[in-house]
């Protein structure tokens, strides 16, 4: 049963950060700063600051390239992951996008009678490809604080499981599951189950002892796959650039599924750039970390609860006001009510059908979604 309990809930106001809650409760939108490209996009959760000068040089230079198949990139590519992770380069798998590596590990681990255990919700992606191979998927609720239900997806492994996918943080809730639980789990999995560790916001979680990356703290067990994806923080989005960690033999079932030359020429380029340049990560980390306090500000500021969220996205609850008239469900007419107003949402998560799932963007999209927010009947503070 879908237990819809409040768990690290957003419910206190918090502190005030540049202005947003000032003393008398009244709240004060960030000043808008730059022109906004229109459509404002705050359904995909990338880095609404883009990528580095760096990278964006790289990307230039790269153009002379753009008549050659990237060979010499890919492999370049390759080697600076695994230098920078410090791991062997056979086992670096690149992807066009992580989307292509849960894709290839769908066809890899499960069919012939073997199924996918994920939770609900979670990132859907591996759902869909494994629904087009034909493979049964067993879905498991979140808990009531938001993290992996590891015991029921435990109940859900057996010899016809072939795939456990751990998004973690968790899109779309943007909760932790905690490090100490997710090894607990692995040592009671069966051994014939592999694991796939979605580390995509790994950059944007807060320095706690719950969160340890499965790359950077790796554990003794081969079956661990750990993906990460250069779309979020490095703000590579549009190039489809993404990478896993894997034992030796787990890396080579994998690039066996692989498409080869996966990653094209300025993907690569602007990746190795992307990796290289850690102040710009840095810096994206902490801007983040006071846009995604500034939004609590402002949700808290209209009463609004949102699950607690270490990404660079909120899920936040979309009640309508106490006697106001909803002719359609709540989430899908917030969808189309900021569709008239040029801001794209994405549909609701279910079971999480009283949630939207608000993207980060820029001081000045932000002033505008909580403008638009506010022409909602009902909704002005």
């Amino acid at each position: 049963m879908w237990r819809l309990g409040l768990g690290a809930v957003a419910t206190a106001a918090l502190p005030s950060l540049k202005g947003s809650l000032r003393a008398d409760s009244e709240t004060t939108i960030r000043q808008p700063a730059g022109p906004i490209a229109w459509p404002i996009a705050l359904d995909s959760n990338a880095n609404a600051y883009g990528p580095s000068a760096r990278t964006m040089a790289a990307l230039q230079e790269s153009l002379t390239r753009a008549n050659r198949v990237p060979d010499d990139e890919c492999e370049n590519l390759r080697d600076r992951v695994a230098a920078f992770h410090r791991v062997a380069r056979e086992r670096v798998v690149l992807g066009c996008g992580s989307s292509e590596i849960l894709r290839i590990a769908v066809r890899a681990f499960t069919g012939s009678g073997r199924g996918l255990v994920t939770a609900l919700p979670t990132y859907e992606l591996i759902g869909r490809c494994a629904a087009r191979e034909g493979v049964p998927v067993a879905a498991v609720h979140l808990a009531s604080d938001w993290s992996h239900d590891l015991q029921g997806m435990l109940a859900q492994c057996g010899p016809s499981t072939g795939l456990v996918y751990i998004c973690n943080p968790n899109n779309p809730s943007g909760s932790l599951t905690r490090r100490a639980d997710l090894e607990a789990f692995l040592r009671r999995l069966p051994s014939s189950v592999t694991v796939l560790i979605d580390e995509a916001y790994h950059h944007y979680v807060e320095p706690s002892s719950d969160y340890r990356s499965f790359i950077d703290d790796p554990v003794e067990d081969p079956r661990v796959i750990v993906v990460r994806t250069f779309s979020k923080i490095y703000g590579l989005a549009g190039l489809r650039v993404g990478y896993a960690i894997a034992s030796p033999r787990m890396a080579g079932i994998l690039t066996a599924q692989a498409l080869d030359r996966n990653v094209n020429v300025l993907a690569a380029k602007g990746a190795i750039a992307a990796l290289d340049d850690v102040d710009h990560v840095q810096r994206s980390s902490s801007l983040n970390a006071d846009d995604r306090q500034e939004f609590l500000n402002q949700a808290n500021a209209r009463m609004l609860r949102s699950i607690d969220s270490q990404t660079n996205f909120v899920m936040m609850g979309s009640e309508h006001p106490v006697g106001t008239i909803v002719e359609k469900p709540a989430v899908e007419a917030i969808v189309e009510h900021f569709a008239r107003n040029n801001i794209v949402l994405p549909a609701a998560f279910a079971p999480l059908n009283q949630y939207v799932r608000v993207s980060l963007g820029t001081a000045a999209e932000m002033s505008e979604f909580w403008r638009v927010w506010d022409l909602m009947p009902g909704h002005k503070m």
